[in-house]
């Protein structure tokens, strides 16, 4: 008589049996978790969907004009990377997170920016140290004991965004105002959606997620905005005809609309040919699904964890003839290219979900410097792009700019 594997009240007999079910509860539980993975997907490719608002919501993060005429009051070059993620970081924070303040003139924000840079490069120093991939041998090194706080200053700053929107929720007049914006914020989304699922986000992911998008959001946009500003810096001609061109569509730049962020296309092929110099993720790592056969005869195994080059891809000659050449006619309207010759969000489908967003930032951030700054390399230190989660300079990146009249 043959017995079901789920009966509450038989077990098949023998060893076999058990193994048979402790056979189907992984299957189950690895079915759940592909699951529930999936939805955590859905949410998030939601989430950014119906987010940022039209520029005029967003660009108070952008204006650190009489911040930055401070800073280089003194006629010295600017490091500028740094004020950049501040920027970054308020932005972020202002269009995903329901944020209020002012993260550039707040100097806790100044910890959680360190915070980020030191985990930056203590993940990166971890994966050259074999000993360090032991969980137990790593927590008792400095290098781990580092990274600890690090990350404890990193939740802390996330747990009390995620709280402070919570509280703020519960006043009723708050929740229907929230409800009744025509786009929610990326926060508000998750929360409300764990609201409708019956709380299935525990605090602890929602703060993964929000650690996530909110690191994606700023430290690789800062990155970006950093670089192309250098290469601008470092290409004056090219730099000047994006200056004419944001000046003959914003005017004194009081203003910015949605529909003048795709009227700007020698400043947009500008900002991919920088991407493709100094992509702001320089690797990305990813576990093989199935074999994988080369045009040799090589092959991989499924499983095997594989890291892809993308600053070694957009620097290939073969790729990209002359890679070293600064050339925007590289991304003209009618050039032709391989779809996957340039990465600077990844591909697939687990490329960057925020790569509107960041396309949009990047184009702002320019466009508004290129109005008000003329931009100068600082000849003594040239940058040495070094590969960490994001391309960062060895040295920073020093920057002399002059306040256009």
């Amino acid at each position: 008589m043959s017995v079901s594997a789920f009966s509450l009240t038989r077990f098949p007999g023998g060893i076999s049996g058990l193994l048979q079910v402790a056979f189907l509860l992984i299957l189950l539980l690895l079915l759940f978790k592909a699951a529930q993975l999936y939805l955590h997907r859905q949410w998030l490719l939601k989430a950014v969907q119906q987010f940022p608002h039209p520029p005029f919501h967003w660009l108070f993060g952008h204006k650190r004009e009489d911040k930055w005429e401070k800073l280089i009051s003194q006629d010295s070059p600017l490091e500028v990377f740094q004020h950049v993620s501040l920027m970054t970081l308020d932005s972020i924070m202002k269009c995903a997170f329901s944020y209020q303040g002012n993260i550039q003139l707040d100097r806790k924000s100044y910890s959680y920016v360190q915070a980020i840079g030191d985990l930056n490069r203590l993940v990166f120093t971890r994966v050259r140290n074999v000993l360090h991939q032991n969980n137990t041998i790593y927590r008792l090194s400095s290098n781990g004991r580092l990274s600890d706080q690090a990350c404890q200053i990193a939740h802390k700053h996330t747990d009390q965004v995620i709280q402070q929107r919570k509280a703020q929720l519960k006043d009723e007049g708050e929740l229907e105002k929230a409800k009744g914006k025509r786009r929610l914020d990326f926060l508000d989304i998750l929360l409300f959606a764990n609201m409708e699922n019956g709380n299935s986000f525990s605090d602890k992911d929602l703060r993964a997620e929000v650690d996530t998008f909110m690191f994606e959001g700023h430290d690789t946009t800062a990155s970006g905005i950093s670089w192309i500003l250098y290469a601008l810096a470092a290409h004056p001609k090219h730099q000047q005809r994006c200056r004419e061109e944001v000046q003959s569509l914003l005017g004194n730049g009081a203003s910015i609309t949605w529909d003048q962020l795709d009227q700007m296309p020698y400043t947009t092929m500008c900002i991919k040919e920088a991407l493709r110099l100094y992509p702001p993720v320089p690797n990305v790592s990813r576990e093989l699904t199935k074999p994988v056969t080369f045009p040799d005869g090589r092959s991989l195994p499924k499983g095997i964890v594989v890291s892809l080059s993308i600053y070694g891809l957009h620097h290939n000659p073969k790729v990209w003839p002359s890679p070293e050449v600064f050339d925007p006619s590289r991304f003209a309207p009618d050039s032709t290219r391989h779809s996957h010759s340039f990465l600077p969000f990844s591909g697939g489908p687990r490329n960057c979900i925020g790569k509107q967003f960041a396309m949009n930032e990047l184009k702002v951030a320019v466009a508004l410097t290129l109005l008000r700054f003329e931009l100068l390399p600082d000849p003594t230190r040239i940058p040495f792009p070094v590969s960490r989660l994001v391309l960062r300079s060895k040295n920073g990146i020093h920057l002399y700019l002059r306040k256009l009249q």
